[in-house]
């Protein structure tokens, strides 16, 4: 079983005939996800998403995949294909085309329409070609089949990849739903025949594979959502992710049974549910759909707001609504439907909302306590399935953290791929498929980029580390002023404190110890600034190291006089 190593090289020269795979985001983490074909000199892309943050990066917006692979071959690239719709699989576009606006973008229509609504306020119009299930066409070297395939959100496709290095099928994010609510069920006969054509290589959606079974039905969450819209006293909220079309067609169904309004709140919610709307992926019923002026004029039995938050986002609808940071005010006849899974890594800011909606009063329905969600990811026995009919000489798991991925890699082993042709990578790990066998030969760089406001790429990892110390242990600045000829101090020295723990009463002590510091460099003829700011840094550090058991930013200011 061929695995990532810390101390892999760059990548040897591309064999001749052999097809390149690097997996720049979506491999160890969920979301990001960018995968770079090459063969023949072009490239393929598939995909281009961002990752959400998390705590540990504060102020961080989006994270991004690292571009610097392709940024010198932008010219190479033929097409970016996406397999469907969610943030995860084009959040980034907007950024790619930053370097190159005229990629061609390939994708379904719904696909394609999501992602010009939101290229429009990114201010670029953009090269697309609608693509749908059954189509197969070519992009240089690059002879593409698409396929049906269930999910979360409609319109999503998987990918077959032909090119003289052998065949790829690229699963994109899925599920066999048996009854999907749009009858749009995965495309298993055009899997097998793949399968019997001869897959050289799967990579597959890994999400779920520790999850035993099959996933249940999105139909089984009808008669639930019915129920919470039957049993809520006033108001019902409900949240979930802005592409969820099936789930805010159930909503929007609920509504109207029970002689509700809808409004929907947020503007990736308003922006997505319009386009599907205007394209027929929604069904609104007439008279149903409510303006957010309007909402005072109607009684709480009688609404339903519909909104993002449902992964404790910071600046989201329901988020604000929690933290009382919202025009919209939770009161105790509310009742308030997380109808979406916890992405990993989500949970403490979830939790941290529905305490919120708690403390105002509302009654909290989620999936830990109702049926109100169900994965758009294909469980352990959907994916041995596939596994079964597409019969891949190698295999390479998707889209999933490690647990996910080995996990899915052992399923594999079950089906019989045997373990030197299944490849266990991560992102930036490069992978050669030459005479139909697939292994890792190197790596390149696919570290984090992050979207911080309008900067992109100048938050570092240090920037990070600095703004957690800031967060968690606070500052404390010191301010002195000395000749510049003989090193003495004049002036200070003055030391404040924020977030520290630390009133300025206790500084005395301190100060007394930075003037002696001091006063014994100037003695030894010390005058460079550097050398006195890091005098200044070391004695407070240790002071308050050995006083408070902190470690604040330690900001020395000194000022030649």
């Amino acid at each position: 079983m061929s695995h990532p190593h810390p101390e892999l090289s760059d990548p040897p020269a591309m064999p001749e005939g052999g097809l390149r795979i690097v997996a720049l985001g979506g491999l160890g983490e969920i979301g990001r996800n960018m995968t770079v074909y090459e063969y023949g000199g072009r490239l393929l892309v598939v995909d281009c998403g961002v990752l959400f943050p998390e705590t540990e990066q504060p102020g961080v917006d989006l994270i991004l995949p690292d571009f610097e692979y392709i940024r010198d071959r932008l010219d190479d690239i033929e097409a970016v294909v996406l397999t469907h719709g969610h943030e995860d699989h084009i959040g980034a576009v907007p950024y790619l085309l930053r370097e190159r606006r005229d990629i061609p973008l390939i994708g379904s229509k719904l696909t394609l329409a999501l992602l010009e609504a939101k290229l429009t306020e990114h201010r670029i119009k953009p090269v697309t070609d609608v693509v749908a299930e059954g189509e197969r066409r070519a992009f240089g070297p690059f002879d593409c089949e698409f396929f049906a395939v269930n999910h979360s959100i409609p319109d999503a496709l998987a990918l077959a990849v032909r090119t003289p290095a052998g065949l790829v099928l690229h699963t994109g994010d899925f599920k066999m739903d048996q009854l999907p609510l749009d009858g749009r069920l995965t495309d298993l006969p055009g899997f097998a025949r793949l399968g019997s054509e001869g897959i050289d290589l799967l990579l597959s959606d890994s999400t779920n594979a520790e999850v035993p079974g099959f996933v249940t039905s999105e139909r089984n969450i009808g008669p639930v959502v019915d129920e919470v819209f039957r049993t809520a006293q006033e108001r019902l909220i409900v949240a979930c992710f802005a592409s969820h079309v099936h789930r805010v067609q159930q909503v929007l169904d609920a509504a109207v049974a029970n002689g509700r309004k809808v409004c929907f709140v947020g503007r990736s919610m308003v922006r997505n549910m319009g386009v599907a709307r205007e394209l027929g992926y929604l069904n609104v019923p007439e008279d149903v759909m409510v303006d957010q002026k309007e909402l005072d004029d109607i009684p709480g039995d009688r609404l339903v707001l519909v909104c993002t938050g449902s992964q404790g986002e910071p600046m989201s609808a329901l988020s604000r609504m929690a933290n009382r940071d919202h025009s919209i005010r939770i009161t105790d006849r509310d009742t308030v439907m997380l109808a979406s899974s916890l992405i990993p890594g989500n949970e403490n800011a979830v939790n941290r909302v529905i305490n919120g909606l708690t403390r105002w009063g509302a009654r909290v329905v989620h999936k830990g306590n109702a049926l109100v969600h169900v994965s758009g990811h294909a469980s352990a026995g959907e994916l041995l399935y596939v596994l079964n009919v597409t019969k891949p000489g190698n295999f390479m798991p998707i889209h999933g953290e490690w647990r996910h991925l080995r996990a899915h890699a052992k399923l594999a082993a079950l089906t019989g791929v045997p373990d030197d042709n299944i490849v266990i990578a991560e992102d930036g790990v490069v992978v050669d498929l030459v005479d139909g066998h697939a292994e890792i030969v190197g790596a390149v760089p696919a570290g984090y980029v992050y979207v911080d406001g309008l900067s992109v790429g100048e938050v570092t990892e240090t920037s990070l580390k600095d703004r957690r110390i800031l967060g968690e242990e606070g500052f404390v600045s010191i301010v002195v002023g000395i000749d510049s000829t003989s090193g003495k101090l004049v002036a200070g020295p003055e030391v404040h404190a924020r977030g520290a723990g630390i009133v300025n009463e206790d500084f005395d002590e301190v100060i007394e110890r930075i003037e002696d510091v001091l006063a014994g460099a100037a003695g030894d003829a010390v005058n460079d600034l550097h050398q006195i700011n890091q005098l200044i840094r070391r004695t407070v550090g240790k002071w308050v190291s050995d006083n408070y058991r902190r470690r604040p930013m330690i900001i020395p200011v000194v000022v030649e006089v």
